[in-house]
């Protein structure tokens, strides 16, 4: 896929554009708990992940506020602050507003770098900013219109307690302000996703719903049976380009501003797919794989979201974080291409050629080795703000950490996390990020071997973490919301530090436990036994490829005893 060379630092986020993230998308029907949840994986080589924090505040009058952007090129310019700001942990404020984002990058040459904001910025001021969903989706459209948009295509996640929206935007080129959008409330009673390609196709207009308006009636936002908000000129504006020339009630917006291709479904709309297959029929989901096979004529879309067979549970969806296509035709487990041992982790780049130049490339599943950090994000409507929304945060790949709850309201980020304490070229064990790199890195080469240790690490936690949390919310029930914070904060660092230790634990156990290739055996309680070892030897399926690809240099044969005469 096109992509373009952004390289400036993120100065405000402290974080850089990533090549690739995925979003997942629960309605709150949808959900076992009626949770709104949303994730994110931020997958970028080249940077540590940490996590941001931003104070609420109030604010004087004619107050400016500094927009660095990605680097220089915007240095002096300001925003108008506005009166208060929330409390914003991560991409969650205080109202559990949370706002995720996948790029689609689209038709580039609608990129206009003079635009003051970037996405990143937009969605930092939007959750500083917007108490609903709805409210950060006008924030972010009133904000483009006066100071401009400078990224390529992006699909946002917007969510509160009771609502979760999906928005998708690009910009009008250079020297044109603002930017042609459509947004669609999620139906409760369903799941969403998108991955770096468009998702949004037809949509209701204004004068054939009552239920869509467009911007030139953005005040009417907040009325709920409002389920679609668009540009107004999202439509008329794609046919001044030439993107687009029939009528009306047939455009798309992926389509006309992200057409695709075999690589950007491949890459992209496999891993909407995948997470759909698991809460759906796995027979129906498969009448979609000639699209995920690049056969458009048979099909060229995937629904934009779908109702599960049953809901969801937050450790249903922290699992679907973890996958690489397991149990699919495109299981990146199962074929020799996953090495000896395994492994679901591919290196860069996509595309490579044998030495007869035949082209190949290799799948891109969910859960990545370059993630930056994961999160899982819940908003619950029926609790307070400062226990209701919870991100459950990691840095690294979701499929080799375990979630870390931190609560919307906390004011302290937990050491480990901390962007100094996270340093992108030096080692650091006080470092959430290098820590479960450290411990990654040891089990990717010998996956099938060592994975199980790492699991049972991530489960005990897991389980710690979401049997306390009535534990949680039984402790602040006749507390103050001062003493709640304080309280928040606490257990917050504690998980967090819980977590290092126990890293850090699993780091040395593997160390010892597969020392030079071999296994050591270990006693019922898990303790080394002083003497043995085993030898598990190749994954099946390596094993069978051997001897096709090496003919008979590595084929035992047969010793024929003679007898002596």
């Amino acid at each position: 896929m096109k992509r373009l060379l952004f390289v400036m630092l993120m100065v405000i986020m402290g974080w850089e554009p990533v090549m690739a993230c995925t979003n997942l998308i629960v309605g709150k029907k949808a959900s076992a708990d009626g949770s709104v949840m949303c994730t994110y994986n931020c997958d970028g080589f080249g940077f540590s992940g940490s996590l941001s924090y931003s104070p609420s505040g109030q604010h004087e009058k004619g107050e400016l506020i500094a927009i660095h952007g990605w680097g220089p090129s915007h240095e002096g310019q300001y925003v108008k602050q506005v009166e208060y700001t929330y409390n914003v942990v991560g991409l969650m404020n205080e109202k559990q507003v949370t706002i995720v984002e996948t790029t689609f990058d689209g038709r580039l040459e609608l990129v206009n770098q003079e635009g003051l904001l970037d996405y990143f910025s937009l969605m930092r001021l939007a959750l500083q900013r917007s108490s609903t969903a709805r409210e950060a989706i006008r924030c972010m459209v009133e904000l483009v219109e006066e100071y401009g948009y400078n990224s390529s295509g992006e699909t946002l996640t917007i969510c509160d307690p009771s609502e979760a929206w999906i928005m998708e935007i690009i910009g009008k080129g250079p020297g044109r302000k603002g930017a042609v959008w459509v947004a669609l409330r999620i139906p409760d009673d369903c799941i969403c996703a998108h991955a770096n390609l468009s998702r949004i196709r037809q949509f209701p207009l204004e004068k054939r719903s009552k239920n869509s308006i467009s911007s030139k009636n953005l005040k009417k936002i907040n009325n709920p049976e409002i389920e679609c908000v668009y540009a107004a000129d999202v439509i008329s504006f794609a046919k001044e380009w030439g993107y687009f020339n029939g009528k009306d009630e047939d455009f798309s917006f992926r389509d006309a501003y992200c057409p695709i291709d075999f690589e950007n479904v491949r890459y992209a709309d496999a891993r909407v797919w995948s997470f759909f297959r698991h809460h759906y029929s796995h027979e129906e989901m498969d009448k979609y794989l000639p699209y995920i096979n690049g056969d458009f004529d048979v099909c060229d879309h995937l629904p934009l979201w779908i109702k599960p067979d049953k809901p969801l549970s937050l450790r249903d969806l922290q699992n679907d974080m973890r996958d690489h296509f397991e149990g699919t035709p495109l299981d990146m487990t199962s074929d020799m291409t996953a090495g000896p041992w395994g492994m679901p982790i591919r290196p860069l780049p996509m595309h490579f050629k044998d030495n007869d130049s035949v082209n190949y490339y290799r799948e891109r599943p969910i859960a990545t080795q370059q993630s930056g950090f994961t999160m899982t994000c819940q908003m619950r409507s029926w609790l307070p703000n400062d226990v209701g929304g919870v991100t459950w945060f990691n840095c690294d790949d979701a499929n080799m950490v375990a979630y870390v709850p931190l609560y919307c309201c906390i004011t302290q980020v937990p050491d480990c996390f901390r962007q100094e304490n996270n340093p992108r070229n030096e080692f650091s064990d006080k470092s959430a990020f290098w820590m479960n790199n450290w411990v990654a890195n040891m089990v990717y080469p010998r996956y099938s071997m060592m994975i199980g240790d790492l699991r049972k690490a991530q489960n005990d936690l897991e389980d710690y973490y979401f049997a306390d949390q009535d534990s949680v919310l039984t402790a602040i029930e006749k507390m103050t919301p001062a003493d709640r914070q304080g309280y928040l904060n606490r257990k917050s660092i504690a998980y967090a530090d819980m977590m290092m230790q126990r890293w850090d634990k699993l780091a040395k156990y593997l160390i010892v436990k597969y020392n030079d290739q071999v296994v050591k055996r270990v006693d019922k309680d898990g303790n080394f036994q002083r003497w043995g070892y085993e030898t598990p030897g190749y994954d099946r399926q390596f094993i069978d490829a051997i001897g096709k690809t090496t003919g008979d240099r590595y084929k035992l044969k047969e010793v024929i005893k003679r007898r002596e005469r």
